[in-house]
């Protein structure tokens, strides 16, 4: 008996990681230029532990000094903020930056969410807006 259960647990924690994968596959990518600096955020996963952003800064004008620990925030529809738990990428420097930003999952699960970062020198935030169906 013990291990019908552990197989029908195994298969529902299978799905709820697909079914994560496949919400973030069916979210576009989002860019912002503005500042001479483009920003571009693809949705990577978006499973039962974290989620995940593939994250790209480009530019030619200036050196690309940002702290995502502490620039990047995740608001969920009701305006709860939480902040990065790991920057897997390119530290800062240069003018290319590229990797990955996690978040612990917002509960409960949102309808919608916001990707937000703040730059130095930059009025407003950047704003990267997403809808799950």
């Amino acid at each position: 008996m013990s291990g019908l259960i552990f197989r029908t647990f195994a298969l529902c924690l299978a799905l709820v990681f697909s079914i994560g994968a496949s919400m973030a596959g069916n979210l576009p990518t989002l860019s912002n230029s503005q500042s001479g600096v483009t920003i571009k955020v693809t949705p990577k996963s978006l499973n039962a532990e974290t989620w995940e952003f593939n994250v790209v800064f480009d530019t030619h004008s200036q050196e690309l000094k940002d702290d995502l620990l502490k620039s990047a925030v995740l608001v969920d529809a009701a305006g709860t903020q939480i902040s990065p738990i790991d920057w897997k990428g390119a530290p800062p420097g240069g003018h290319h930056r590229e990797g990955v930003l996690r978040f612990n999952v917002p509960a409960p699960a949102p309808s919608a969410f916001e990707l937000r970062f703040v730059r130095p020198g930059e009025q407003k935030p950047r704003s990267f807006k997403w809808t799950l169906k």
